[in-house]
């Protein structure tokens, strides 16, 4: 045992530290020795790939909602109780037909603000309201007014064409890929592996080329990920796939699904696709599609 003394001195305090350190480093190498030898096998490197969500943004506008529809007519109400008269004796020649057509439809929003039963003020004959409305329809026709609007539905969405571009107008799409991995078919985005030298936004984008084609005017619309997805492995000797999500859009043109793994695509909403993929690809991709 040490005394006091031969401890002060700085030369006895090396000469013990490097004994510890001996010891230490001994104890561990035997402890490590003593482990097996499967622990100590390196694991598999993570396989990183990416996936493009492929958007078609509506093209409808969307139909408001009965609050939105009340709220509107009461602001509608509100306004044109307060606003100052349209001074259309100054913008129409009086007794002139432009000047009747806009009578009318102002007649029209009147009844369309405060209701169905409103009368205005200068109650029209009868008769005279009549002739004035023979005479703007043929003044609608003769300026190619009054045409047939398309119908918000389209043919698509009456039979089931999950392929076009046209159905739900109103929601958002996403193009989606029935595929064969490991002798199963199941649905995914488009998606395939890294090159080297690649950055992960040029990787998705060829990867979406080699799946879907290159008849498509489609853009990446960041070089960030908009989310990521782990997939796990069926057995510890495969390694684990790390997929990184990122957002894309389409201009024009169609998918042509190439390659053998591609069976068939489809342009689905977000709650069409939760009923086609996994529930563990659905956990890590539904917080990134719109809800409209």
């Amino acid at each position: 045992m040490l005394s006091r003394t031969a401890l002060k001195s700085p030369n006895a305090r090396v000469s013990l530290g490097r004994a510890f350190a001996t010891e230490l480093a001994t104890s561990t190498s035997k402890a490590v020795s003593e482990l097996p030898s499967q622990s100590r096998l390196k694991k598999p490197r993570t396989v990183i790939a990416t996936s493009v969500i492929l958007n078609r943004s509506p093209i409808l506008t969307r139909t408001p909602t009965l609050f939105e529809q009340a709220f509107y007519a009461y602001q509608a109400r509100i306004r044109r109780a307060l606003h100052n008269p349209f001074p259309y004796d100054f913008y129409f020649k009086q007794g002139s037909l432009l000047e009747t057509r806009f009578n009318m439809e102002e007649r029209k929003r009147e009844r369309q603000a405060f209701g169905p039963n409103f009368v205005s003020d200068d109650v029209v004959d009868p008769e005279k309201a009549a002739a004035d409305k023979a005479a703007v329809e043929q003044l609608a026709l003769q300026e190619g007014e009054g045409e047939e609007l398309m119908p918000r539905k389209h043919a698509a969405d009456l039979s089931d064409d999950f392929k076009s571009l046209d159905r739900r107008g109103k929601r958002n799409l996403y193009l989606l890929l029935q595929v064969e991995e490991d002798g199963n078919s199941v649905w995914r985005f488009p998606e395939g592996g890294i090159e080297q030298a690649d950055f992960l936004h040029q990787a998705a984008q060829k990867d979406l080329h080699a799946e879907c084609g290159s008849h498509m005017d489609t853009w990446i619309v960041g070089r960030c990920p908009i989310g990521v997805y782990k997939r796990s492995p069926k057995s510890t000797a495969e390694p684990e796939q790390t997929v990184f999500f990122f957002k894309g859009q389409i201009m024009a043109g169609q998918a042509q699904t190439h390659g053998e793994s591609v069976k068939d695509f489809a342009w689905l909403t977000k709650e069409e696709i939760e009923k086609h993929v996994e529930k563990d690809y659905w956990d890590g991709v539904k917080d990134i599609l719109s809800d409209y």
